[in-house]
């Protein structure tokens, strides 16, 4: 009797063995899609973190080099492309404003170093494109990172 109780439950569950195979089979591709998403996701937000920072230590050096340098926006520029050495160098896009002067791209020797007065304000702007791509599928083909900070000129 109490052998074929054991052997019950078998019975019951007879003809089932393959049903698990096939909900896995079915969920897995929606769950690395998901996963994948993710992964994709914290990439984009890490590069957007570096930038951050990148652009933050760059608008710094930019408040303080008022009269040490002929291209002070080419300084800058260096140094926040050495402080996000894991993006594309030639991807990153500057912009700055120096006490109310517009100087688009990575260099500013023609005006800069007269506008560099102390108290006057510096914006360091950066963008980079970023890419949410998973399995082939851009889903924010437009994807651009921006990164602005605004110092005081010391």
């Amino acid at each position: 009797m109490r052998l074929t109780n054991r052997f019950s439950f078998l019975q019951f569950h007879a003809g089932q063995e393959g049903s698990s195979l096939v909900e896995f089979a079915v969920t897995f591709p929606l769950l690395m899609l998901i996963v994948t998403g993710i992964f994709t996701f914290g990439i984009a937000i890490t590069n957007y973190m570096e930038l951050t920072n990148a652009v933050a230590t760059g608008a710094q050096l930019l408040a303080v080099s008022r009269g040490q340098t002929t291209d002070p926006c080419a300084v800058t520029a260096a140094a926040v492309e050495a402080a996000v050495p894991t993006l594309n160098s030639k991807s990153l896009s500057f912009s700055f404003v120096i006490n109310g002067d517009s100087y688009p791209g990575s260099s500013c020797s023609a005006g800069a170093p007269a506008d560099m007065l102390q108290g006057t304000p510096a914006q360091v702007t950066v963008t980079y494109p970023c890419s949410l791509s998973v399995y082939g599928h851009d889903y924010v083909p437009s994807c651009l990172l921006q990164a602005q900070t605004t110092e005081l000129i010391q």
